[in-house]
């Protein structure tokens, strides 16, 4: 007996009464009602959380570095904070405000930071927990925070604010002492003006009374903490940046404005005894150097040897080459991870350090997920890098140039006029990847498509195989969605029949039609020379869409390639295009109206080619962080009002992102307009042209094997194509038989004349069994391809074979399937081969949904989505339940929309920044682990003694001097500041709460041991302590024994 849940009734009732559609299973005639499937996942299973993030720190504006817990810390210009422990013990916070971190001070081995930001806050952080929080927070109310100092094992936090006081702050209890040092008495009557901001405080290495303040206008003053007053002042013409002590406290160094370098003697003020400009030319006869850029930064050290550099273990560098496009794919087969690992071990660079690296603190989680995963990064370079990201890390595996077939132009006069983007013509737009089989196909912005096979052989490729596809339509579309008649289907300009054919070895060089225009020809140049392919993925097929009477090739909008048949699809708003990547040949190249035939429910209306070249491509990439305001990049390109025909580059790139890989027609689109976050529909008479421009794209590809027709009584090979006007169509696909003969005979494609309706562009297809199980798309096993055929030839006869993986193929002809078809606005659930609707969910009505993927979680499938609102949502399978719902991230740039992903096991991810991804997972289970997987940054270590200052240092006061800050800051002697200075904001705990705080089961045990480790050390020395005594006594015991009996029978004067 089923049990009863009050939470799947309360789910029916939202889901009931937020739309009369939404829900709704359809009705069936008696008899032939679909069976019900029992569905184990429920909205308990669901939580949505950041995991981790990876890549390096966007915009960096401060570093501090821990040397006894060997842990760095960034800050960025947006308020994050990064920290980092040895490679794999990464830790990401965010400051609320937001506001920019201007610097960084470690309590050093202590397990604590303070930050300061650029709205005059300084925070006190605790490390000692996995997930650091703030403990105390003191906001500046009168004056702005400009530079922070903190002594070493010191509690008092030295403020510098623009107006060129310092202030001291008690870090145990975030208060102001009333020990000032104002500006005027720091200078006195050295400058007649303003000394400007305090830019630079430090003690003196071998006097802690002696503090270091430097000034923006080129004013340095020693002053002495005791005596409050200044013992020298330092002046320069030009401005300071920052300042440095030589580790002996005799001299000190500044780096100014104009990019030199001025080393002083501390008890020499008049001039620099040196000055440097390392980065400019050096004058003689004592003139100033030539003036360049500012030293923002300058350190005072002494080394014996040079400076290796170190091989940076971290995954810094995601941004490389700016990332275009990401998937993300869990629970891969176990030895995928150990075979790129080994191709890409091989592309190491040489001449690293030898030394261990620097940053090894913290200890890594105890986590127990062990499923594999991988992240595929395509880039504006046209590299594709693979990532393992098991657990909560990310190591770089592998990384393919796919821009190595084609012949690169020296400079930019020598580049081809066939180029439809200005820059980066090699940028991924599409991956898509086969884990079982490794087969990897890539699609460019330059219109073309690259299939590589993974083999662990190098091989020499004499002539790199090659296809030119001529995909062109010349037909506008009428808004008439269901129309009742059907347009007559005008001629297309391409044939339907399939083209066989031998791979052609160079590109075609007809590059012009009889009325000049450029036809025939492609965007790139392919290599015609042999290509050495190391071991990793090399190429099997290069395709090309070519020019045609003028019209440039439009960019591809839709991939996918199938291991198990041999065959690779793509799509684009012209039509599609499918190849047999095994015989090299094209069998098919459709207009997309052809692929209705009759049953076509729009009328179209033939138009001109058009003569303009189409929006720059190098959309793909961001354009630089910060040129648009945030509302003006979160507008869809519908809501642009052009004064002429020719938009500027970031309008045209912006068109051409959404367009492209959103695959949202703007004739179909509500405008992304920031109001409360949410998208608006709006209509802007000033888009008419953009309007025309939109054409039917093909935006989703699946190969599958099920039900083609309603009459089929078995599964077959078949391709499913959705396209951006909602419609869903059917191709059937029949595949010689494996071995030899598939390499023989052609494939046979032909459209079946199932067409389905949805709601919106259509965005994910997925099938499941009659038991609610996914079915995979067949696929052939990974086999080493390069071997000698002779080592081969038994096995190529046998795995050649189409291998289904469905589970459908061994079952009754009575069982059916379920088609499961996402669009950004709706999911359907399609029964098969009856082709009725099973379920059907109205995902959004305002908004639109992104990325939709079907995906495995708890042994079970779901349907996940990303709506452009904001909004991640999933729903059970088959029957469109919802079961999460949560507010989580809306649409500010393209970036996110362009690489959000959803994967198995409750895991997804986006790039965050242009250098940054962060992922976050949906799973109950995965969040409830988090803690245990995450690392721990602070580890219990004795901090180290300072060295012996030496007899002839300490007698003739060379040696460093300390100085008693209590009795100098505290409230005894310099009184109370003034309350209206600075707003304190208490935290849950002070230093003693950071020092006494757990931080897992790891840290308790090392705590413990070092505890009884410091307690066995000083009962050991109690007892040694202890037996010297002792042994003291008795030999006083026994002289004062022997001395009686030598004085016992002497007299008085005898002595």
């Amino acid at each position: 007996m089923r049990k009863f849940n009050i939470r799947k009734v309360l789910d029916g009732l939202t889901a009931g009464s937020s739309s009369a559609s939404q829900q709704q299973p359809q009705q069936h005639p008696p008899g032939t009602r679909e069976p019900e499937i029992q569905e184990t996942l429920q909205s308990e299973h669901f939580q949505l959380c950041k995991t981790v993030r990876h890549g390096f720190p966007y915009q960096p504006s401060a570093l501090a570095f821990d040397p006894v817990q060997k842990i760095l810390a960034v800050g960025t210009q947006t308020g994050a904070l990064r920290l980092f422990g040895r490679p794999g013990v990464e830790c990401y916070c965010q400051h609320e405000s937001g506001a920019a971190v201007i610097q960084l001070q470690f309590l050093i081995n202590e397990g604590a930071l303070v930050s300061a930001l650029a709205d005059d806050t300084l925070h006190l952080w605790n490390l000692r927990q996995k997930r650091p929080a703030i403990l105390h927070s003191l906001k500046f109310c009168r004056e702005r925070v400009t530079f922070c100092h903190l002594p070493f094992q010191s509690k008092w936090l030295y403020v510098g604010t623009e107006r060129g006081n310092i202030h001291i702050v008690n870090v145990e209890s975030f208060t102001l002492s009333g020990y000032v040092i104002m500006w005027n008495k720091a200078i006195e009557l050295s400058s007649k003006s303003h000394p400007g901001p305090v830019v630079h405080i430090s003690d003196n290495p071998m006097d802690e009374g002696k503090l270091l303040i430097g000034f923006e206008s080129g004013t340095v003053v020693l002053w002495d903490l005791k005596s409050k007053k200044a013992d020298y002042r330092y002046t320069y013409d030009e401005a300071i940046h920052s300042a440095a002590w030589h580790h002996e406290g005799k001299q000190f160094i500044c780096s100014h404005s104009d990019g030199t370098l001025t080393i002083w003697n501390v008890r020499s003020s008049a001039k620099p005894v040196q000055t440097i400009a390392p980065h400019g030319k050096q004058l003689k006869d004592g003139k100033k150097p030539e003036p360049c850029k500012p030293i923002l930064k300058v350190e005072f050290k002494t080394t014996r040897s040079g400076y290796p550099i170190f091989e940076n273990p971290y995954p810094l560098s995601i941004h490389e080459s700016p990332v275009t496009c990401c998937e993300y794919f869990a629970d891969c087969p176990v030895d995928l991870i150990p075979a790129l690992y080994s191709v890409g071990a091989r592309q190491k660079r040489q001449g690293y350090s030898k030394k261990e690296w620097p940053i090894n603190g913290g200890n890594w989680g105890l986590g127990t997920q062990s499923y594999p995963e991988i992240i595929i990064t395509g880039h504006a370079d046209g590299s594709v890098k693979f990532w393992d990201a098991s657990a909560v890390t990310l190591q770089v595996l592998y990384k393919l140039k796919t821009s190595k077939v084609f012949e690169k132009s020296r400079n930019k006069d020598d580049r081809p006029n066939t180029d439809i983007v200005d820059e980066d013509p090699y940028a991924i737009q599409i991956i898509s990847w086969c884990p079982e089989s490794r087969m990897l196909c890539i699609a460019g912005v330059s219109a073309h498509v690259i299939i590589y096979r993974f083999s662990k052989q190098e091989v020499i490729t004499e002539v790199i195989p090659m296809l030119e596809v001529r995909l062109l339509y010349e037909m506008d579309d009428v808004e008439s969605p269901e129309g009742e008649q059907a347009a007559p289907v005008p001629t297309p300009v391409v044939g339907a029949s399939p083209q066989p054919g031998p791979p052609q070895a160079h590109p075609s060089s007809s590059g012009s039609s009889s009325d000049g225009l450029r036809d025939n020809v492609p965007c790139l140049k392919v290599k015609n020379s042999p290509l050495k392919q190391s071991p990793g993925y090399q190429t099997e097929l290069v395709i090309q869409l070519v020019w045609v009477g003028g019209e440039p090739p439009q960019q591809i909008t839709s991939l996918a390639v199938n291991s198990s048949y041999g065959l690779v699809v793509f799509g684009n708003c012209n039509g599609i295009a499918m190849v047999d990547y095994l015989q090299k040949a094209v069998l098919l190249n459709l207009g997309t109206i052809e692929l209705y035939g009759s049953n076509d429910p729009y009328r179209r209306e033939p138009r001109s080619p058009r003569k303009s070249r189409q929006p720059s491509g190098a959309g793909l990439c961001d354009i630089s962080e910060g040129t648009a305001v945030p509302e003006d990049r979160c507008k869809s390109p519908t809501s642009v009002k052009t004064k002429s025909r020719k938009f500027s580059k970031m309008v045209a790139s912006d068109i051409a992102k959404m367009s492209r890989k959103l695959s949202l027609p703007t004739d179909l689109k509500p405008d992304l307009d920031i109001k409360d976050n949410s998208f608006s529909r709006s209509r802007s008479s000033s888009v008419t042209s953009i309007d025309k421009e939109s054409r039917e794209a093909i935006s989703a590809l699946h190969f599958c094997e099920t039900f083609t027709r309603k009459a089929d009584s078995s599964p077959s090979p078949c391709l499913w194509v959705g396209t951006t006007l909602g419609t869903v169509l059917v191709i059937a696909l029949n595949l010689p038989p494996g071995g030899e003969q598939r390499l023989l005979q052609p494939v046979i494609v032909s459209p079946s004349g199932t067409i389905l309706r949805l709601k919106g562009a259509i965005l994910r297809m997925a099938f499941l069994d009659a038991t609610g199980c996914l079915v995979p798309p067949a696929y052939e096993s990974w086999r080493e391809h390069n071997v000698p055929e002779e080592k081969d030839e038994k096995e190529k006869l046998k795995k050649r074979r189409p291998v289904s993986v469905s589970p459908s193929s061994s079952q009754e002809i009575s069982e059916n399937q379920y088609a499961v078809i996402c669009s950004e606005k709706q999911a359907k659930v399609i029964s098969l081969p009856t082709q009725n609707c099973a379920y059907k969910q109205n995902i959004t009505e305002t908004s639109f949904v992104l990325r939709g993927d079907v995906v495995a979680m708890s042994n079970s499938i779901c349907l996940a989505c990303f709506c452009a609102n904001g909004h991640i949502m999933t729903f059970s399978l088959p029957s469109l339940r919802p079961l999460l719902d949560v507010y989580y991230l809306p649409l500010t740039n393209m970036r996110i929309a362009r690489t959000f992903c959803f994967t198995n096991n409750g895991q997804a991810l986006y790039l965050v920044s242009p250098t940054e991804i962060q992922r976050l997972t949906y799973s109950q289970e995965t969040c409830e682990n988090l803690q245990e997987m995450l690392g721990e940054l602070f580890t219990p270590v004795e901090t180290p003694e300072a060295p012996n200052r030496g007899f002839f240092k300490g007698l003739f006061g060379g040696g460093a001097q300390s100085l008693d800050r209590e009795e100098l800051f505290g409230e005894s002697s310099s009184g109370k500041a003034s309350r209206s200075l600075a707003q304190h904001i208490p935290g849950p705990g002070g230093i003693e709460g950071v020092k006494g705080a757990a931080s897992g089961v790891v840290g308790e045990l090392a705590r413990a041991r070092l505890a009884l480790d410091e307690r066995g050390q000083k009962l050991g020395d109690l007892e040694e302590r202890t037996a010297a005594m002792l042994s003291s006594a008795d030999a006083f015991s026994k002289h004062a024994h022997e001395m009686m009996l030598k004085y016992k029978d002497k007299k008085w004067y005898q002595f």
